[in-house]
Parts: C-alpha cells; structure tokens; sequence
C-alpha cells in the first residue's frame, strides 16, 4: 500500500510523513522527489520546463520505483508529494494500480494564509519565492479536482502529530 501525502508547499507533508511512519507498522518514507532530483542531476541537462513533474520519465519512474521498493520491502510507503496537475495525478496513480498497489491518497490542506505565514517563516529553508508560487495551483487543483480525489486533513490548526495521527487512523480502519 501507498499512503500518498499532497499538497502544496507549507502543508507540512514532509514532517507529517515522517510520523505517520512511526504510526504505521513495517512502513517506509519514499520521498518521490527524489526521482525529480536524479533527473535533474542528468548532464547535460534535460530540456528546461521549470518542474521536474513535466518531464515525462519523472512519473513513470516514481511508479516503477514504488513498485520495486515494495516488492523488496512489502509493507507501506508513506510519500510526501505535491501532485498539482491532474493528468500527472492520474497517469501515477493508473500505473500504480496496473502494479495492484492501493494508494490511500491525503490532502494536506491549510488556508491560503496560513501556508504563506509558514513558508515565510520556514527557518529550515527560509523564505522561498519558488514555494510561495505554487499556492495559487494548489488552490486552482483543489478548487477543480484535487479535493475530490483524496481525503483533505486540514492542518490549519493542527499539530504535525495530530494530522498524522489521522492519517494512521484513517488507514488503519
């Protein structure tokens, strides 16, 4: 099984994946920008196109990367990954399911400005202009289709702990 962590830079994906892994048995955290990060490393480089998501290989590779590692490992992947762009959402999650691999998908959701006042005060990664400019897709996705393809856990006023508590509830069931 994948338990598939969205949302949009500021959500807390990261740090919530990290202790819904401790929540669940015999899981693992895949962080599938990774893969993102391996492309990128290739030289020269692949065609500029401002996000490792539109190259092509980069969703093909996450799934038959999940796959491998599950087929090794077994158990869970948690995977925190922001996934805005509905035709990636679905080529991933239709190549997971070619593989029989159930995704429980989450939405990490936060208002508008709570996402802004947390990507500002990141002391981890400071202030990010490149972070801050996806909260306008975020909200464009869940408005159109994201929302409707997952379960929302609003953090707004949650505690990392909390939401992954949730989250280890909602899979458990």
């Amino acid at each position: 099984m994948i338990v598939w962590l969205n949302g949009t830079h500021g959500a807390g994906k990261t740090t919530t994946s990290a202790l819904v892994q401790q929540l669940i048995p015999d899981s693992r955290v895949f962080d599938a920008e990774k893969v993102g990060e391996t492309l990128m490393d290739i030289t020269p480089g692949l065609p500029w196109t401002g996000n490792f998501q539109h190259w092509p290989p980069w969703r093909p590779l996450v799934v038959e990367t999940a796959r491998r590692v599950l087929d090794y490992t077994g158990g869970t992947l948690v995977m925190p990954m922001t996934v805005l762009v509905e035709e990636y959402w679905r080529e991933i999650s239709a190549g997971l399911a070619e593989h029989a691999i159930s995704v429980r998908h989450f939405v990490l959701h936060a208002d508008q400005d709570t996402l802004r006042r947390r990507i500002e005060g990141d002391t981890l990664l400071g202030p990010s202009p490149f972070r801050l400019q996806y909260l306008e897709p975020y909200a464009e996705a869940a408005r159109t289709w994201l929302h409707a393809e997952a379960e929302v856990i609003d953090t707004t006023h949650l505690t990392p702990d909390q939401a992954a508590l949730r989250i280890a509830e909602a899979v458990k069931r």
